[in-house]
């Protein structure tokens, strides 16, 4: 399993410095405990702040290791700070609009385009629009959000687990499976859960910002 930290600062305590400070330890932490991917996800930020902090957020990153950095929703910060990608709301253009958009900046070859999804279908829509993956949620339910989880079966019809591969190579296209982030209330004992409905990794917030043993947490997902 694939592993995909989200940030929040909002959920550190202190001023808003000193939120910041715990976030880029945070961050770091992340990085050297090997998470595949990280997601710059403060939304309140406005862009030169947002633009400042990705770029702390991105040096922390890369003196760790190969962590892959997204930013939230700013295509045009992502590409400024040279970060690895971007990660899509629903509320965004869609990722084909936004590979050309950011083609004509830079080369994008190995630009990533992530999806935030909420059913199936939004998924389906997702591949076919070119994202390198989706992030579905909310799986399960959390105490503190009142907004019912999507559940497992609607993962795995996500996830296409029980999908045939059509093998053969057409137009220079090997097919795969496309692949799927499980996000929302997913704890150590629902993890293994989402991994056998057929998700390519977990995602989260305080799964990850909040751990006091990071690097256990990872091997133990990335074992799945």
């Amino acid at each position: 399993m694939l592993t995909y930290y989200i940030s929040d600062r909002m959920q550190f305590t202190g001023s808003e410095a000193e939120r910041r400070v715990q976030l880029l330890r945070t961050i770091r932490n992340a990085a050297a405990a090997g998470i595949d991917y990280i997601q710059l996800r403060e939304k309140d930020l406005c862009i030169r702040d947002l633009e400042l902090l990705a770029r702390e957020a991105l040096h922390q990153i890369r003196e760790e290791g190969p962590s892959r950095f997204l930013i939230n929703h700013r295509t045009d910060v992502a590409l400024a700070v040279g970060a690895d990608g971007v990660h899509l709301t629903g509320a965004d253009i869609a990722v084909s609009d936004a590979r050309a958009l950011a083609a004509k900046n830079q080369s994008t070859s190995q630009f990533l385009f992530a999806v935030s999804c909420h059913s199936a279908e939004q998924v389906r829509l997702a591949e076919a629009h070119g994202a390198d993956f989706a992030v579905l949620a909310p799986i399960f339910e959390k105490a503190d959000v009142v907004k019912k989880g999507i559940g497992l079966e609607e993962l795995s019809r996500a996830a296409q687990k029980d999908r045939l591969l059509d093998m053969r190579v057409e137009a220079g296209d090997t097919r795969r499976n496309f692949p799927v982030f499980a996000l929302g209330g997913v704890n150590l004992e629902l993890a293994p859960l989402c991994a056998a409905a057929g998700a390519t990794g977990i995602a989260g917030i305080r799964l990850f910002q909040q751990s006091s043993a990071l690097p256990a947490l990872v091997r133990f997902l990335r074992s799945l």
